[in-house]
């Protein structure tokens, strides 16, 4: 606890952009939520585009506007 899932369109990172970007994504959970570094865990999933608003869009962000911390800008 917590965990945190990052679904994006598939892209390449360099394994300095991955690295950098959990470090980052992680020291902004620890220090919202209080906890140790060693109980975040975080997951990158790649979703194909043509996948996106059947699989993502519709069912977590249509579906589920309340639990939005912050809505896509579109």
């Amino acid at each position: 606890m917590p965990h945190v899932t990052i679904q994006h369109f598939p892209k390449s990172l360099t394994a300095e952009q991955r690295s950098r970007l959990v470090e980052q994504v992680t020291a902004a959970v620890q220090e919202a939520f209080e906890v140790e570094e060693r109980v975040i865990s975080l997951a990158l999933v790649p979703i194909a585009p043509e996948d996106w608003d059947a699989h993502v869009y519709q069912p977590e962000i249509v579906a589920h506007r309340e639990r939005l911390a912050k809505a896509p800008g579109y």
